[in-house]
């Protein structure tokens, strides 16, 4: 049998077959799980569709008109923002704080805390839900016998929203902190040693310093936080089921109650592309701010 040579393989354009196999399966699969998945999206905002009965009748922009006049959708888009909003917030703040603690030179087994500190985030958020469920139960749960409270927590209208941010956050947290540190880290070493010569104390460096170089880091951290937050869904459905009443409808939770209880897949559908867009706007502004960085 004739053997074929490396620079023969290369000449017949076997070598790059591959290539073009590889990238072909590339487009197959994205095509599949992403653009078909946004396109029967945005073609069913634009039907009356009802998959139980077989129904798909074209309304145009009827479903549109409906969602952005409904008071469930208002009341979810509030809730979905609150909930966004006070969890980066928490996760900004404990975050940085503690990968300022772990940058210190005085903390000694970094390692572990960093381990310990993130072991949340890679918790499955189905069992992290289940165990805060216990947590705030007014009668047996752990967090009203420590603190001595008297909250009914997931049934009050006024306490479940917070319960709910309260477990994200510490969910959470850890991927902020290990975010920041590595930030913190990768600082000039420079820019301190000439504050020390200054006379600047801890916190006009902090300030004057280590805050305004972190601002990509932290603009990272803010942008990734809202994507993922305004897509809040599994610890709703697990914690409240979007009660009590509409107190923890989140605009994710009324996709679902639209398409798969109320069959309601076109309104479902206009809801997921209001969602779409105000996420690629955020995604949008991210790559934005990257491709600033990169090119200072």
């Amino acid at each position: 049998m004739k053997e074929v040579s490396f620079m023969q393989i290369k000449r017949t354009g076997s070598w790059f077959n591959l290539r073009n196999v590889t990238v072909l399966l590339l487009i197959i699969y994205f095509s599949i799980f992403l653009v078909y998945p946004i396109y029967k999206a945005f073609a069913g905002s634009l039907h009356d569709w009802n998959p139980l009965i077989d129904k798909y009748e074209f309304i145009g922009l009827d479903n549109f008109k409906n969602v952005l006049t409904s008071s469930a959708f208002w009341q979810s888009m509030k809730n979905t923002f609150v909930f966004a909003f006070f969890s980066v917030v928490f996760r900004l703040i404990i975050g940085l704080g503690l990968a300022m603690l772990l940058s210190s030179k005085l903390t000694r087994f970094k390692t572990f805390f960093q381990g310990l500190f993130y072991m949340p985030t890679i918790t499955p958020l189905v069992a992290v839900s289940f165990v805060w469920m216990w947590m705030f139960d007014p009668q047996f749960g752990l967090i009203n016998k420590v603190f001595n409270l008297d909250i009914n927590w997931l049934k009050d209208s006024s306490w479940a929203l917070p319960a709910i941010i309260i477990m994200t956050i510490w969910k959470d947290f850890g991927y902020a902190t290990v975010i920041f540190l590595g930030g913190i880290m990768g600082l000039p070493e420079e820019v301190f040693e000439a504050a020390d010569i200054d006379g600047a104390t801890g916190w006009q460096k902090f300030v004057k310093v280590t805050l305004p170089l972190l601002k990509p880091t932290t603009l990272f951290v803010v942008i990734t936080s809202l994507i993922t937050y305004l897509q809040a869904y599994i610890q709703i459905l697990i914690m409240t089921e979007g009660g009590p009443g509409t107190s923890t409808y989140v605009i994710s939770y009324l996709i679902f109650d639209e398409a798969f209880v109320k069959y309601n897949f076109g309104a479902a559908s206009a809801m997921a592309i209001i969602l779409f867009v105000i996420i690629g706007i955020l995604t949008v502004l991210m790559f934005k701010v990257t491709g600033e960085r990169k090119v200072k």
